[in-house]
């Protein structure tokens, strides 16, 4: 993907993969589309991930009472 990981909301990389799977299942692709955009998919499926699991360490920090700087 061309964006950075930052720029993108997780709401909007949801959207992503929503419109990635409604295109996928429309059948009317290539076979060479298709994995195009299964593999678009599965990278945002990652990043989203990752953001993910960096709002629940950074929640663990507050619920210890650290800080999350």
């Amino acid at each position: 993907m061309a964006d950075s990981n930052k720029e993108v909301s997780l709401e909007n990389r949801m959207q992503q993969m929503e419109d990635i799977i409604r295109r996928m299942e429309s059948m009317e692709l290539s076979l060479d589309e298709s994995f195009r955009l299964y593999k678009d998919g599965m990278e945002q499926l990652k990043v989203c991930a990752e953001m993910i699991d960096t709002v629940e360490k950074q929640l663990q920090v507050i619920e210890e009472g650290g800080s999350d700087e």
